[in-house]
């Protein structure tokens, strides 16, 4: 059996706009248990695309991050990473 590690992906909306209203830039916060950091990262990118959809309300998301159980960041990816 493969050993599963707890990753921790927040949703990050803009730094400008929720430090005007106030509030914390992680939009969304998810844990999931995986046995690698690919399988998290694609689990960030699909929750980062359906953060990105415009039907969602709210200001769309700027950035994704998947934080290891150590809290290390082990995978970022931004709007600006994204192809044209």
């Amino acid at each position: 059996m493969t050993p599963r590690e707890t990753y921790h992906i927040e949703v990050l909306a803009s730094e400008d706009e929720a430090g005007a209203r106030g509030e914390d830039p992680v939009s969304q916060r998810i844990s999931v248990r995986t046995g690698s950091v690919e399988a998290a990262k694609e689990r960030a990118l699909s929750v980062f695309a359906r953060a990105r959809a415009p039907q969602r309300s709210g200001a769309p998301a700027e950035a994704v991050r998947v934080i290891d159980g150590a809290g290390t960041e082990v995978f970022r990816w931004s709007r600006f990473d994204e192809p044209s």
